[in-house]
Parts: structure tokens; sequence; C-alpha cells
């Protein structure tokens, strides 16, 4: 069961509730008694980017920076 703390406590004992966390504990942060936010442990580490995956998808033209004729009117 999670553990509710409002905004102001969450503020002011940031670094402790962030050691609750590491520990495995869920962190509810609320405000006027309404939860608007949760701490929790990551579980899954972020997957790898594989570079170069969008090779031959994306093109950009030897022109692509510049100026836009007429842009300068609305300057």
């Amino acid at each position: 069961m999670p553990t509710t703390v409002n905004i102001h406590e969450a503020k002011t004992s940031f670094s402790k509730l962030v050691l609750r966390v590491i520990t495995g504990e869920r962190i509810i942060i609320a405000k006027a008694g309404a939860p608007v936010a949760e701490l929790r442990p990551i579980t899954e580490r972020p997957k790898r980017r594989v570079l170069g995956i969008d090779k031959g998808k994306v093109f950009v033209h030897d022109d692509w920076d510049n100026p836009i004729p007429g842009f300068d009117e609305y300057m």
C-alpha cells in the first residue's frame, strides 16, 4: 500500500522520500487531498536505442538552413 504525502511535505523531505522509494516503497503526492503524482522505483531499464534505425527514411535538403523567402515580412 503506497504512502500519501502532501506537496509541502514532499518538497521539504524529497531526499528522504527518494530513499524510501529506492527500498521499493511507492509514494503518492497529493494536493488538497487529491493524488496528483507518484514516486515509484524504476523496475525496468529503458530499451537501448539503435543507431541508424532510420537510415534511408529521412532526407535533408542541402538548403535546409537557407532563409525562408518572405519570412522577414512577419518579423
